[in-house]
């Protein structure tokens, strides 16, 4: 684009440097599967030997073979970069050795496990954080991780599959990669893996195939990663066919998430996170305090910093009021007025019946109050 092009902006300083440190950073190509199993080690290791074919440095810095004997035979010649060993309560526990790496410095590290939880102890809580620090040395990654373990489809897959799954990576660092590669089986084949013994030892087989490893559980599963990844590559399409040259078209959605302190505020959060994904929109997440800050208990305190990391982890702006003599619904039409916000994700009111005839229902009132603004109610149970 040039000067004379009516679209045309001089770049900062902040994003050419900005510019210049993408360069250098190292390239992650993530193996997305709907679950263990579906062979993502198998087809790392293999692109590995591709890479090393071709006169690529390619090393291991963490594979996790499960005892199956095709994916140990993959590593064969290649190089492996040894695990860092780490006492936590009297054992003995090995991590990656992101020092070892970064000295080494190889063109591509093979990473596994993308959603672990380090131990205690640990520089990085998560290894998807090792996996940055060594991206940021200028280091190609190649890393793995199954569908459930994304951020914004914690609550979906406890629906699924009645699971919590505790470690979970956040979408943003997953959009980062470069590129994204799904690895795909039909639950059919998966349950068969599972019955040989290739996925779990012999004590869990039984009891996997009958829980988490059902066909409803894999095959919902299997179109979460499927439609995922496929939005994915519709979003580097779009960035690539220069649609968006010229700035955004038509109207730049804003998204308000009201959170309270009720037990959905998390799932509430990760809703409009999806939303806001889909329609490339801003998100903005608040709470409206009826206390002072001062007064605030450890469990709310606790509750806050809570959904500010999960924002965070959105890139979402988190917005804490105080009521002070406000109420709710003028707080959220204040907020929504003064960041141009065009959807307002409200959860199920907690006001009773007699409470919304006495101080009037919030949904009304925004309604009344504001022009060309969605508002979405969600049920506990559609979160």
């Amino acid at each position: 684009m040039t000067e004379n092009h009516p679209y045309y902006r001089r770049k900062t300083p902040q994003e050419l440097l900005d510019e210049i440190a993408e360069m250098n950073r190292g390239k992650l190509k993530l193996y997305v599967g709907a679950a263990p199993g579906v062979g993502k080690s198998y087809k790392m290791l293999q692109d590995a030997h591709d890479l090393k074919l071709e006169g690529i440095d390619a090393v291991i810095g963490l594979i996790e073979c499960h005892g199956r004997r095709e994916t140990e035979d993959l590593i064969k010649d290649l190089e492996v970069i040894p695990l860092k060993e780490m006492t936590y309560k009297g054992s003995i526990f090995r991590e990656l050795h992101v020092e070892a790496i970064i000295e080494r410095k190889p063109a591509v590290v093979i990473i596994d496990e993308l959603a672990h939880t380090n131990i205690p102890g640990s520089k990085n809580l998560k290894r998807y954080m090792d996996v940055e620090e060594i991206l940021e040395a200028g280091i190609h990654v190649m890393s793995a991780v199954n569908i459930q373990h994304l951020e914004s489809v914690h609550d979906i897959v406890q629906q699924i599959t009645r699971v919590a799954v505790r470690e979970r990576v956040p979408d943003l660092f997953v959009q980062r990669a470069s590129e994204i590669q799904l690895i795909d089986v039909t639950p059919e084949t998966l349950r068969k893996r599972m019955s040989e013994g290739k996925i779990y030892g012999s004590d869990k087989i039984e009891q996997s195939l009958s829980h988490f490893f059902t066909v409803p559980n894999l095959s919902a599963l299997r179109e979460l990663a499927l439609r995922e990844v496929a939005d994915d590559v519709d979003e580097k399409m779009e960035q690539i066919s220069g649609n968006l040259s010229y700035g955004p078209i038509g109207v730049h959605e804003k998204i308000l998430v009201c959170v309270g302190y009720g037990p959905t505020a998390e799932k509430l959060i990760r809703r409009g996170w999806r939303m806001a994904n889909r329609l490339r929109a801003q998100l903005f997440i608040l709470h409206a305090a009826k206390l002072p800050e001062e007064s605030f208990t450890q469990e709310m305190r606790e509750k806050i910093e809570k959904w500010k990391l999960l924002s965070s982890q959105f890139n979402a702006v988190f917005l804490l009021e105080h009521e002070r003599n406000r109420k709710p619904a003028d707080i959220i039409i204040e907020t929504a007025t003064k960041h141009h916000v065009t959807q307002i994700l409200l959860g199920q009111s907690a006001r009773t019946r007699w409470e919304e005839i006495r101080k009037g229902s919030i949904v009304n009132t925004i309604m009344r109050k504001t022009e060309n603004i969605d508002i979405h109610i969600v049920s506990d149970g559609k979160i």
